[in-house]
């Protein structure tokens, strides 16, 4: 993990506390409230004063005049009742900024399996599984900077009832029955009987059935049913519908830069469903309600009911709880995670607690915290969620095609790359329709609601993705011209404010990271980014930088340049934004 500033401070307050005999608690700094009358600021001698029954300014002066003593610090100031603010020398924050690095993360020795994705097969992608795919790959790439191992897995939705639905729609259309031919022992053909685009129709279509006509419904959960229990024709046709779905879904998730450790789904536990009913069964912790099998996870001090969970309904098929409960152990058998993360819309909270529940009774998660990261709902301009100018559920991929074609029109707008071949001019846009979908999402905090403004989030100018990536763009562009004609790129030294501003926002940056993990929140990325290309601006704005002739200084400048470059693109890269060589 980046080194955090404030950690540091905090151990020199804290061995100050620990001289006047004092919790090295108390020393605890934090960036100030008020940057205009400090850099840090340290509130413990209230604290300390309390525990100590002691006056706080009394303290507070004990510890000033320790941390004076310190040539790190060119201010210590007490205010108020007893508060200490802090600045740097800059000597200080110059040394610190050139130990800024892109190296590779130092190991913490901690797992996390970050479940997200979660697409259904026989389903095109839609606009409602974006959230969860940006807001967890931005997760499993923060938490790898971090130092943690990181596994993710898309876990598909591939065992469910509308197998069973497709299955017996199959049956009814009539056009291969080999696969409900119970005499038939095989081998089945290795060409699917049905496409992609067959199955984006006729799922509708059985859903739709299934609704209006409880015998068809009945006949659909049979079939899920026998397939879970291994009829061979219906899991040859299963595996059908898992080839092709997989094809569409390494297209979106490739076009968002997504990757996964694992691609497994509900399916992948079935074998350890037996044995851990058996095992539930013999400890005493199921029971039987209404001819389900379940679990009781109620406790005393709820507040509202909590249902328990459904491991076996009545005609034997089984649920996404009960597949969730064994995930949780092979999971666990695995991987031994520290942390279990489920990236998933905040209305199933209800169902992850009683899967959590069950999970805790039983002692299946070992040492592993799981936790369910909710999100709000990506919503149109209607404050509806967002779909079709039809009315219909939009693919993720036309999104992304709508995207990609606004960002077009941003750069003739703007008349960037106007003189680049069509091929760079096409991927400046893919990149620029990415950043525009990707930032929109992870700008705003994750359990919020939001509304996805196209036009807006679009542009090159305020809060977007687009104006990030033409900041980086821009910079890449000074220091390529400075190497052009020849300019040292030196160590970065503080002369003015505005770099005495960049400086420390830079040095913040393993505190944002480590807070940004901490409350699994993808948005204060987004800010530190926004607020240093700000800061980048304001400092371009007043200085000199290719022009300065003192080539000392000019050195220094650059080399705050390429550091601002490393660290802007490094958070980019978090965000999974990819930064155009040029614009």
């Amino acid at each position: 993990m980046t080194a955090s500033l404030a950690a540091e401070l905090s151990r020199i307050a804290g061995q100050a506390f620990a001289a006047e005999g004092l919790s090295e608690s108390f020393g605890s700094v934090q960036p100030s409230d008020r940057p205009d009358l400090a850099q840090f600021q340290c509130n413990g001698a209230l604290a300390a004063a309390k525990a100590a029954k002691a006056n706080p300014r009394a303290i507070a002066e004990k510890i000033a005049a320790r941390l004076k003593a310190d040539p790190l610090f060119a201010k210590v100031e007490i205010a108020g009742p007893g508060f200490l603010n802090l600045d740097l020398t800059d000597a200080a924050l110059n040394a610190r900024a050139g130990q800024i690095g892109d190296g590779a993360p130092a190991p913490n020795g901690k797992t996390v399996v970050i479940d997200f994705g979660g697409p259904n097969i026989a389903k095109p992608m839609a606009v409602h599984h974006l959230r969860s795919t940006i807001i967890g790959d931005c997760l499993q790439r923060l938490y790898r900077a971090n130092g943690w191992h990181v596994v993710s897995d898309v876990h598909l939705g591939d065992w469910g009832l509308q197998m069973g639905q497709l299955i017996t729609e199959i049956e009814i259309m009539g056009n291969a029955p080999v696969y409900f031919d119970p005499n038939f022992t095989g081998p089945y053909p290795e060409d699917s009987p049905v496409s992609m685009e067959d199955l984006e129709t006729i799922y509708p279509r059985a859903s739709a059935a299934c609704k209006a006509d409880p015998a068809r419904l009945e006949a659909a959960r049979r079939a899920t049913v026998d397939l879970q229990a291994g009829r061979p024709g219906y899991r040859a046709l299963w595996r059908h519908f898992v080839k092709v779905t997989e094809v569409g879904l390494t297209r979106e998730f490739g076009a968002l830069g997504v990757k996964f450790d694992l691609w497994n789904g509900e399916s992948s536990v079935d074998a350890l469903i037996p044995p851990m009913l058996e095992d539930l069964k013999a400890r005493g912790l199921t029971e039987i309600s209404e001819g389900a099998v379940v679990v009781p996870v109620a406790r005393d001090d709820d507040k509202k009911p909590m249902p328990p969970l459904i491991l076996v309904k009545s005609e034997g098929g089984v649920l996404y709880g009960t597949t969730d409960l064994a995930t949780v152990i092979e999971r666990v058998r695995e991987q031994d995670p520290d942390l279990i993360l489920y990236v998933v819309d905040h209305r199933q909270h209800g169902h992850f607690e009683q899967v959590f529940r069950a999970a805790e009774k039983a002692g299946l998660s070992g040492k592993a915290h799981l936790e369910h990261v909710g999100y709000g709902t990506m919503n149109g301009p209607d404050g509806k969620p967002f779909k079709t100018r039809a009315g219909g559920a939009m693919k993720l991929y036309d999104l992304i095609g709508m995207a990609t074609e606004q960002a077009e029109k941003r750069l003739a707008e703007q008349g960037i790359a106007a003189d680049f071949s069509a091929e760079e001019r096409a991927e400046i846009a893919r990149k620029v329709g990415i950043a525009t979908i990707k930032f929109a999402d992870l700008s705003n905090h994750r359990t919020t609601d939001y509304i996805f403004d196209l036009e807006r989030f679009s542009k090159f100018e305020g809060k977007t993705g687009p104006y990030l990536q033409y900041a980086a763009v821009r910079i890449q562009s000074i220091l390529r011209k400075a190497r052009e004609q020849g300019m040292a790129v030196g160590v970065p030294a503080i002369h003015s404010p505005e770099e005495r501003k960049l400086v420390l926002q830079l040095l913040s940056l393993g505190d944002t990271l480590a807070s940004a993990e901490d409350k699994r929140a993808p948005n204060m990325l987004c800010e530190y980014a926004f607020e240093l290309a700000q800061n980048f601006s304001r400092f371009y704005g007043e200085h000199h930088i290719l022009s300065e002739t003192d080539a000392g200084l000019r050195a220094a400048r650059l080399g705050l340049c390429a550091l601002v470059l490393a660290v802007l693109t490094r958070i980019l890269g978090l965000l999974g934004i990819e930064v155009p060589e040029r614009m």
